[in-house]
């Protein structure tokens, strides 16, 4: 029987480290807006200080996934840990304009962590097992997001800027300590060999790149329904105050835990066989549009659509990101793969960021009804360019799948 590489300790070690790293964000996404509000932003100032974080992710990726590449992610993730060190402690000393510099900081160390991970990840576990911890990864930097937001509201409301400071250097300290430690030979270190990439070669991927339709018809859906876990992201924390007995800690803590059980529960049931799954991956942008339009329903409706959404966007976004990974990673060619998988992470940073920036002046100029009214039509778009794309088979070694 195959040894599953996917469950060992050093792969658990760097789960592990991600959701230390991730759990700042776990606080930060119900702190944020409450604070802007109180300083008297509107939903635009809020959803450009939230999609800021994921844009800078979305400009970094490409490089990242370059430079992990050449470097290898052990020498990254230590460097990085110690600018989001200092990015986290921003926040407890300044105010609107030191958190936009912060959400920058930790968009960079963002894109090249993740980047750093899913590499090792995938240059080190055998093809079937690709999804899996991919899978586990995900839902590891999902974890802290169960009880984060029930933690946040607690935190603002019993010691508020002080209690948030605490937690702020607890994180920073302890996630730079565990990761200086943890070891990287599960990761694969750079090719010494290989020499570093030039700059012309970088150039060629990339104008490749707009022309390998898996990766176009990947990176929009994942774009699309970005935007649906964008704007929860961003405006929950405010909008569940508008609903009867709604309570943006319960949701987010819900959808959260609905994330966490669905990727354990799929993690050896995702479709990890190089095959396009239209039907599949249709359904998966169907629940998300679901969700979308039931909370746009949750004002008048009242606090049962509210949390149902929370269960059928969970749902979707445990499915979506591994399933379209693990595609990409068998049809794009080896030797631009980490290119394009940076390139595709970036459209769902770009999606989520979207989800912020763009759908704010919606809520102002409308209402956050006719925002995840206006979301939920996107996620719907994207399962019918899902269902309707043709099978894309899998690239030989250097060759792109044309559009």
């Amino acid at each position: 029987m195959t040894e599953n590489k996917a469950l060992s300790a050093p792969f658990l070690r760097l789960y592990g480290l991600a959701l230390l790293f991730f759990s700042a964000n776990s606080i930060l996404h119900v702190i944020l807006p409450v604070r802007v509000e109180a300083l008297g932003g509107s939903n635009s100032h809020i959803g450009f200080l939230m999609g800021a974080y994921m844009f800078t992710c979305m400009f970094f990726r490409p490089w990242a996934g370059h430079l992990v590449h050449k470097h290898g992610p052990a020498l990254v993730i230590r460097v990085l840990l110690i600018v989001n060190g200092l990015a986290l402690i921003l926040y407890t000393f300044t105010g609107w304009e030191g958190y936009v510099v912060a959400r920058i900081m930790q968009g960079i160390c963002t894109a090249f962590f993740s980047m750093a991970l899913q590499m090792g990840i995938i240059d080190a576990l055998p093809e079937e097992q690709r999804s899996q911890g991919l899978s586990l990864y995900s839902l590891f930097t999902y974890m802290p997001t169960v009880l984060g937001p029930l933690l946040a509201v607690g935190i603002w409301d019993w010691r508020g800027m002080e209690g948030f400071t605490v937690a702020m250097v607890v994180i920073a300290v302890g996630t730079g300590l565990f990761g200086y430690h943890v070891p990287m030979q599960a990761a694969r270190e750079p090719n010494q060999g290989e020499g570093p990439i030039e700059r012309e070669r970088m150039s060629g991927m990339l104008r490749q790149a707009v022309s390998c339709r898996p990766l176009a018809v990947c990176g929009s859906l994942m774009l699309m329904v970005s935007v649906v876990f964008g704007a929860v992201t961003a405006f929950i924390p405010i909008y569940a105050r508008h609903i009867a007995y709604g309570h943006a800690g319960v949701y987010l803590m819900l959808q959260a835990l609905v994330i966490v059980v669905a990727r354990f529960a799929l993690r050896t049931r995702l479709p990890s066989d190089g095959k396009w799954h239209a039907l599949f991956v249709a359904a998966i942008c169907l629940l998300g549009a679901a969700g979308a339009g039931l909370l746009s329903l949750s004002q008048a409706w009242g606090p049962v659509p509210l949390y149902a959404a929370a269960v059928l966007i969970g749902i979707a976004q445990a499915g979506l990101y591994p399933t379209l990974t693990s595609y990409l990673t068998f049809v794009l060619p080896g030797a631009s793969r980490n290119v394009y998988i940076g390139l595709f992470i970036a459209t769902a940073d770009l999606g989520v960021s979207l989800g912020g920036m763009a759908m704010g002046p919606v809520a102002d100029r409308f209402s956050y009804s006719s925002m995840y009214a206006v979301c939920a039509v996107l996620a719907v778009l994207a399962a019918c360019v899902a269902s309707g794309s043709r099978a894309m088979r899998r690239s030989q070694p250097g060759t792109l799948n044309r559009i």
